[in-house]
């Protein structure tokens, strides 16, 4: 910039010495001396200076003005381009919450917040019922109960060989093979009933939210624990066996499958107890609980981690139940939809 300033500046400076020196030789020239009016040179010379300061010093005005106003035009080419994409971005949120008028009312929770889950609604939470019996044990009696009792034994001991008391870790992959039976049994209900244009007795419903409840707990354990990348993968694997080794066992035989949950479900309750001890010695801090177990278990504000264990267990224990409950009924020769299905039980 300084230096197109210069260059403005020396042409402008020639070009003024070389009209004075013109002038100067015309008048000279000029017959008429007596009309011709002859400046002295230093008159002149002060002259042709002011005359070059106010150009030079229009030249500079003029172009520091248009170098402002263009900056001018720039700035506020910019804010108008930011304005439109901020109403945009606006009037596209708009239209995707609610152009098809499938936009979901404002939730609020019972002190007048604001719901701020997505994952679950205000009506899916619930109270843990405390008061299950954990101590319930079915005992095997047929060659199918003693064979699920003892394959679930057996695949008990590469956990504890791998995980040992770290018992969040444990649960958390625990709870990615509990979430797979609810969601199969479920999953081949619903297209038995769609064949066969018979109900289900609930038991549809029964063991989705069976499901639905397993994955809270492995949401709830997520919050807690921070997988490490080699049991990460461990999960994976060990989820993709189990749910097609459980597809194939639920199709053959729905009640030796309903049998191996409600066993898997006793050794869940036990792994949960021990945890349970583990926090009460000292061993593993009691942590405040999580914002999401809070608001789905509906538990007080201060609730720890050992509240958090205690609704789990009692949901384990609930499971239990349901699946040995089921197991029962094909053994007795029925389908589950000849007996209501325990809904709401979670």
């Amino acid at each position: 910039m300084n230096r197109v300033l210069l260059t403005a500046r020396s042409m402008i400076r020639r070009s003024l010495l070389l009209q004075t020196l013109t002038r100067n030789i015309t008048i000279s020239s000029s017959s008429s001396s007596s009309s011709a009016i002859v400046r002295p040179p230093s008159e002149t010379i002060l002259l042709e200076h002011s005359r070059y300061y106010f150009l030079s010093n229009r030249y500079f005005s003029s172009s520091s003005s248009s170098s402002s106003v263009a900056d001018q035009k720039k700035e506020s080419k910019e804010e108008n381009k930011s304005s439109v994409i901020s109403n945009d971005a606006k009037v596209a949120k708009a239209a995707v919450s609610s152009y098809w008028g499938v936009s979901r009312p404002s939730l609020t929770k019972e002190d007048g917040t604001e719901w701020p889950w997505n994952c679950f609604m205000p009506w899916e939470t619930y109270r843990a019922d405390l008061s299950i019996d954990l101590n319930k044990h079915h005992v095997p009696k047929t060659f199918l109960d003693k064979f699920a009792y003892r394959t679930v034994k057996i695949l008990r001991i590469p956990t504890d060989i791998f995980f040992q008391r770290r018992y969040g870790c444990r649960a958390m992959m625990l709870e990615t093979v509990a979430a797979v039976p609810g969601m199969v049994g479920g999953m081949l209900l619903h297209l038995r009933s769609l064949r066969r244009f018979q109900q289900s007795g609930g038991w549809i419903k029964a063991l989705l939210e069976e499901a639905e409840n397993e994955r809270m707990h492995l949401m709830t354990m997520v919050e807690l624990v921070k997988p490490k990348w080699y049991e990460r993968a461990l999960v994976l694997t060990v989820q993709g066996v189990f749910f097609n080794a459980f597809f194939v066992l639920y199709v053959l035989s729905p009640k030796l499958a309903h049998r191996i949950v409600g066993y898997l479900e006793e050794e869940a309750i036990h792994s949960y107890t021990e945890y349970l001890k583990d926090i009460e010695s000292g061993a593993i801090e009691n942590v405040p609980a999580p914002a999401i177990a809070i608001d789905y278990w509906r538990l007080p504000k201060d609730a720890t981690l050992k509240d958090v264990v205690i609704v789990i267990r009692a949901d384990e224990a609930h499971h239990r139940d349901v699946n040995h409950f089921a197991s029962d009924i094909h053994f007795q020769g029925k389908e589950l939809r000849e007996a209501p299905a325990p809904l709401g039980y979670h």
